[in-house]
Order: C-alpha cells, then sequence, then structure tokens
C-alpha cells in the first residue's frame, strides 16, 4: 500500500486514482442504475473536456465547435446501429424493407453510398476517429498554417457547427432531419437495453476515459507537452526556434477532436439515439463550460467539472423547471469569478497548501512534550543548556545591547 501511495506521487497519478475509484466503485455501489446511466452519459462528455485541456489548456487555441466531432463520432456509431436495425424482417412493413424508416418516409428507395462502410462494425469504430479528425485536420490545416487564431478561429469553429448542423437537417433523407436516429437497440444482436447491457457500457467508458487521460498525460509530460505550453506563451519565440507552430497545433486539434468523436460513439450507445443537438453552437459552449469549470489545465479536473455542470443541470431541471437555466448560469458565472482556475485550480492554491500545513503541524511536537524532552536530556558541566522558544531570548538581546 505504501509502495502504492509513493508511485501515485511520484507519477502524479494520484488524482486519476482517486477518480477511478470514484467511477468504477463507489458510484456502481450507491447509484441505481437510471442514475448510473446518466453517469455514464455525462461521461461521453467528459471526452471533449479531457481535448479541450489539450487544445485550450495546453495548446492556447480555444475551439467553440467541438460538439461538431462529439457529432460526427455519435452519428458514425449510430448509422452502423440504425442498420442493423433496420434488417430486412423488421422494416417488411415499409416500401423498401432493409433501409432506415427515415429513408423510406423520403421516397429513398435504395441504401446511399456513404451508408455502405457502416454495415461492418469494424470499419464503423475506424471512421468514429477517422471521420472528425480527417474533418479536424482540413479545418486546422487551412486555418493554423495561415496563422490564423485567437477568437477568429473561434469564430470559424462556431461557423463550422453552425453549417453542419444546417447540413444534417437538410439532408433529412440521409441523416433523420432534426429528429435525429432513433431506436438504437442492438450491437451485433446484443441488446443495449438490459441492465447488464448499462453497466458493462458504463465500464466500457470508464475504462476509456482513463485511458485518454493517460494518454494525454503522457503528452504532456513529453518533450511535446514543453512544447505546447512554450507555444502557448511564447509563440514567436517557438517559431524563431526553428519548430513549427502550426504543425504542433494541428496535431493537438486533431487529437481534441479523436477523443471527442470517441466520445460520442459511446454517447449513441449507452442513450440509443444521436440528434443534430449535439451538433450546434450551444452544446459545443456547454462543453467549454466543463472545461473551464473543472480546471482548463487540469485533465482529472475537466472530467469533475463535467460531472459537477451535468449533475446540476439534472438537478436543477428536476427541482425547478422554470429557473434552471438562471441556476445554471448563476453556478457558472459564479465558479468562474470565484475560481478562475476552476475547481483544480482551487485544489492547489487553497486545499492542498491547507492539508500540508496541518499534516506538518501535526507532525511537530507540542511545547509540553519539548519540556519533557528537556528534563530527560542529561545536563553537562561545560556549557549551560539551550533555551527552549521564547525562554531566555529577550535576556539575552538586552545583554547584547548593554
Amino acid at each position: 500500500m505504501k509502495s502504492l501511495l509513493a508511485w501515485s506521487k511520484k507519477s502524479g497519478l494520484g488524482s486519476l486514482l482517486l477518480l477511478i475509484l470514484l467511477l468504477a466503485v463507489v458510484l456502481p455501489l450507491t447509484l441505481d442504475i437510471f442514475r448510473l446511466n446518466l453517469v455514464g452519459k455525462y461521461l461521453t462528455y467528459a471526452f471533449v473536456a479531457v481535448g479541450l485541456v489539450m487544445v485550450w489548456g495546453y495548446g492556447g487555441v480555444l475551439s467553440l465547435g467541438q460538439g461538431v466531432f462529439f457529432g460526427l463520432g455519435g452519428y458514425a456509431m449510430a448509422m452502423f446501429l440504425k442498420l442493423e436495425a433496420s434488417d430486412p424482417v423488421t422494416t417488411k412493413i415499409q416500401t423498401t424493407p432493409g433501409i432506415p424508416d427515415f429513408m423510406d418516409w423520403n421516397q429513398i428507395t435504395e441504401l446511399p453510398l456513404m451508408w455502405l462502410p457502416f454495415k461492418s462494425l469494424p470499419l464503423s469504430l475506424i471512421l468514429v476517429i477517422a471521420v472528425p479528425t480527417l474533418l479536424a485536420w482540413i479545418i486546422s490545416f487551412a486555418m493554423f498554417k495561415r496563422r490564423v487564431g485567437g477568437v477568429y478561429f473561434a469564430i470559424i469553429t462556431q461557423a463550422v457547427a453552425l453549417i453542419l448542423t444546417v447540413l444534417i437537417i437538410g439532408q433529412q433523407g440521409y441523416t433523420g432531419g432534426v429528429n435525429g436516429m432513433t431506436d438504437l437497440k442492438t450491437v451485433l444482436g446484443w441488446d443495449t437495453r438490459t441492465d447488464s447491457a448499462k453497466y458493462i457500457l458504463y465500464y466500457l467508458c470508464v475504462a476509456l476515459l482513463a485511458a485518454s487521460i493517460l494518454l494525454c498525460r503522457w503528452i504532456q509530460t513529453s518533450k511535446l507537452g514543453t512544447l505546447l505550453l512554450a507555444m502557448r506563451d511564447k509563440e514567436d519565440r517557438v517559431r524563431f526556434s526553428g519548430y513549427d507552430v502550426a504543425n504542433f497545433k494541428i496535431f493537438t486539434f486533431c487529437l481534441a477532436a479523436a477523443l471527442s468523436g470517441i466520445g460520442g460513439a459511446l454517447f449513441s450507445l449507452q442513450v440509443g439515439f444521436m440528434s443534430p443537438s449535439f451538433v450546434g453552437i450551444v452544446p459545443s459552449i456547454e462543453m467549454v463550460i466543463y472545461a473551464a469549470v473543472g480546471g482548463r489545465m487540469s485533465l482529472v479536473g475537466a472530467v469533475y467539472g463535467t460531472l459537477l455542470v451535468n449533475a446540476g443541470k439534472t438537478f436543477f431541471s428536476e427541482s425547478f423547471p422554470d429557473l434552471w437555466l438562471f441556476l445554471m448560469a448563476a453556478l457558472f458565472i459564479g465558479v468562474t469569478l470565484a475560481f478562475p482556475m476552476g475547481l483544480a485550480g482551487l485544489w492547489e492554491s487553497q486545499v492542498k497548501p491547507w492539508w500540508i500545513r496541518r499534516q506538518a503541524a501535526r507532525r511537530e511536537p507540542s511545547p509540553p512534550a519539548l519540556s519533557r524532552k528537556r528534563e530527560k536530556e542529561p545536563q553537562g558541566h561545560g556549557s549551560p543548556p539551550l533555551p527552549l522558544a521564547g525562554e531566555g531570548w529577550g535576556e539575552g538581546v538586552r545583554e547584547g545591547a548593554r
């Protein structure tokens, strides 16, 4: 046990171990399956928050369109699940059996070409990561190679989120339109609606989130992480040192997009639907709030921020249905004003120093213990005993003055 504590302290992964203990042990033992499934849904958003820590906290690039990549990953998984739910036997009452119901409603008589790769689960899993990453590479390459950044990049990512939302809604026959893709029930015949399946999907989400945090932590502690921090603080100096700053930004942005895509795929699996409401500007800004509340420099803090904001959203909407939006806004404004660096900054600046001082005070012996120790010590004849703190020092100072 001591070796484990020493290792966690040395590696800086103690906070991650506590998070895993909370998610994998405490919450499953204390929450019913409905609430645990809600936590699992919250954790899918945490993938986006972790990616924002890398691209915003370390890379210094604020993206207000991460919902785009979350939605693309979710739609990639939803397309596979929808095809499985649209087998010829289930859809025999349609005009064209074997295609999704919304295609039949829009008088499409055969499966579109872009849907064909999603008949395979392995290929669908690859596309969950590849599609968001490819779009992120196109956007970031076009912007960063021309040194477009700051507020301009944030506005462009918002525009991309708006364009993709309009595109998904407009192409109703291919994407399900504003209703999205619903009735996603099975994966290779495995019913995802049962309680046992929900537990399995929850633990899968926890495991993948922990792996994502470990990957990002490894990047942060490598030379690349140091360069990202240097680039964020003094971009010109890094460029003058011979590094291509644009490539670092492109890599970090693509990494955040890949993590968001994984979160979106897990969302489709756990919730059973995907719609354009998770792609637009509003969800993208909410995802930035998760990272801001948790701490944009802390990977674990971003997860806690995601859980706190979404738990508050659920609680306020259930208890105060008419006021919950105002209460959520007050929560966000209050946290950011009181703790500019989020929950992680509060821990580092207030809680952790207080705990260290308390532990140091407990290790120091009390004054009565010092007196007893002095009485037990043998008194020599050559020199008088040293005075205790506050004992005799005034006389020495006065003798020196005289």
